[in-house]
């Protein structure tokens, strides 16, 4: 199996307060990251096209859910680059003041201190409001904005937006503010949508539904270029879903699975690792995981 090649760079240490839980939450200090070599949308363009190398990418779902390490949060996304390169799948949801901010539920209680709905809280509301990792264990984290997330990804990751309840008409404001096409993609549930983001972005990169023939179909409705996709064809690739790969990939577009909802609930370690290998076998283009250094793992990266 062939991998894509990666860049090192040193990150500057940054002082942080001691945490709350065994410093779960520092930044990565004097530890190298693996940055994607990404610096123009040519490059990003290049990164993300199929070229039948057997390369495979791997994708942090929420940036990861990692022991000591909340999702949705930069500390987490750090934790991921000092093992391996990829890039990060991220939830942008509104305040009740519309700060954007990284939340993969509606509510609270789930991964944070706080109880009841975001949309309840202004940004200022949310300070004393701490993160909790996958296993419940309160951090010194706090909830980022997307404003903070896009500024610190520049020349080290790309990532991806998913849709949630932020207008899309904010999505582009950001980006354009940050003129951040270069590290940032969106992840896009109809053709209409992926036209809507083509429109203002011609060189955006899109991750795309493309699980059945109805949503492949709507993509080509869309006229939306295939250079500027990725498309997203479900938990595996099965015989159901394997002739759109085909088509895909006739086009030039790698194909992401999610093994979030199926092999990173597994109990351990080793039975997850063993069902990420066999999916591999399979092979995806790109993988997607709550546990994405695991999946760095069964890819010997």
């Amino acid at each position: 199996m062939k991998f894509l090649s990666f860049s090192l760079r040193w990150v500057i240490p940054v002082l942080l307060f001691a945490s709350i839980w065994n410093s779960p939450c520092l930044l990565a200090q004097d530890k190298q990251l693996y940055t994607l070599p990404i610096h123009t949308v040519e490059q990003l363009l290049d990164y993300f096209k199929y070229k039948n190398d057997g390369s495979i990418l791997v994708s942090g779902h929420r940036g990861g859910r990692e022991k000591g390490f909340p999702e949705n949060s930069i500390q987490g996304f750090e934790n991921v680059l000092v093992r391996l390169p990829a890039f990060f799948e991220i939830d942008p949801r509104l305040t009740k003041d519309s700060v954007i901010v990284l939340m993969h539920d509606a509510t609270l209680d789930r991964t944070t201190t706080g109880k009841g709905k975001l949309s309840d809280y202004t940004w200022a509301e949310l300070q004393n409001v701490r993160l909790k990792d996958c296993g419940g264990h309160v951090t010194d984290c706090k909830i980022p904005t997307l404003e903070e997330a896009i500024r610190w990804s520049k020349g080290k990751t790309v990532i991806n937006l998913d849709k949630k309840d932020v207008p899309l008409e904010m999505i582009v404001e950001l980006i354009k503010k940050y003129r951040a096409e270069t590290h940032v993609m969106v992840t896009v549930h109809t053709g209409a949508q992926a036209r809507y983001y083509y429109d203002r972005f011609p060189t955006m990169m899109l991750s795309a539904f493309a699980r059945n023939w109805k949503e492949y179909e709507d993509l080509v409705i869309s006229g939306v270029p295939w250079e500027n996709m990725i498309a997203y064809v479900g938990y595996s690739i099965d015989e159901k879903n394997k002739p759109i790969v085909d088509k895909l990939h006739a086009k030039g577009v790698r194909c992401m699975i999610s093994v979030a909802p199926t092999h990173d609930r597994l109990e351990t370690s080793e039975e997850r690792i063993l069902n990420y290998k066999a999916e591999i076998d399979k092979a995806p283009d790109i993988i997607e995981s709550d546990i994405p250094t695991e999946i760095g793992e069964a890819l010997n990266l």
